[in-house]
């Protein structure tokens, strides 16, 4: 087992694991990391705990120290730096006429590299888009093409919801979505209603598809007969939210609603009936 803190380096970000040594580390502290791109700040979202060795990359990173005043006053000058540079690239990406747009620009904690975010239709030759920049910023360079759900976390923005997007705000990590999920959830299937801003199916699919799982399993399906407290009758609705069952039951020659534990109820009776 390895004691572990968790730490984000940005708002919705990724959690890594590093090794806080003999360091007291509260949770929501800042620290100063050492990560595979270098000296990083971050923000340590789950506090120490123990986890086994699936469960963390080896060789583990260690926090380094605490981080202070002018570390945050660092943070501060490199995301100033970050927009000038953001507009010294727009204007070199038109002169180069290169077909990309770009979404962000990150200075790490260090300074050791600019990292620009860009989106593209296909791959880029920006050869000389890079020589350009590093004659500027005097610095190591690098240009990361990234996806259109990526360029919604960065930006944000409202969804469909009327709420802050959930990528930008607490998903640290896209989950596969499906448009079997829009189905099991009894969602229209129109495109324009189940995708985010990002043009993708919405995120939220995913992470609400666990409790549909679990309802499904009781509910029966729709156009299968089942037995009711008043008869037999076909399903032609379902609920799942509230765990109802909409029931055809042509003898009353009408529409009834039951909930799931009416049903389940009655099942068990027929159950107990068959066997004495």
């Amino acid at each position: 087992m390895y004691e572990v803190v968790g730490v984000r380096f940005k708002k919705a970000g990724k959690i890594y694991y590093f090794d806080p040594g003999d360091l007291e580390v509260q949770k929501d502290v800042f620290v100063i990391v050492e990560t595979a791109r270098g000296i990083e700040y971050g923000k340590v979202v789950i506090e120490k705990k123990l986890v086994g060795e699936n469960d963390v990359v080896l060789p583990l990173k260690k926090v380094v120290r605490l981080a202070n005043s002018k570390d945050m006053l660092l943070v501060e000058e490199n995301k100033t730096a970050a927009e000038q540079a953001f507009e010294t690239c727009v204007d070199k990406i038109s002169e180069h006429k290169l077909d990309m747009k770009l979404v962000d620009v990150e200075y790490t904690f260090d300074r050791n590299k600019v990292i620009f975010y860009f989106t593209a239709e296909g791959r880029i030759d920006f050869r000389e888009l890079v020589k350009d920049l590093a004659s500027i910023f005097r610095t190591r360079i690098e240009l990361r093409q990234i996806g259109v759900r990526d360029e919604a976390k960065m930006l944000g923005g409202i969804g469909p919801c009327g709420r802050m997007l959930c990528c930008s705000t607490f998903l640290g990590d896209f989950e596969p979505v499906s448009i079997k999920m829009a189905k099991d959830q009894n969602l229209s299937l129109n495109p324009a209603k189940i995708s985010g801003l990002c043009g993708r199916l919405m995120c939220c699919l995913k992470y609400e598809n666990d409790y549909y799982e679990e309802v499904k399993r009781d509910m029966p399906d729709i156009g299968q007969e089942i037995a009711t407290p008043h008869g037999k009758g076909r399903v032609v609705g379902l609920n799942m939210l509230e765990k109802l069952v909409q029931v055809d039951l042509p003898q009353i020659g009408s529409v009834t609603e039951y909930s799931i534990d009416e049903l389940l109820n009655k099942k068990e009776e027929l159950i107990t009936q068959a066997t004495e």
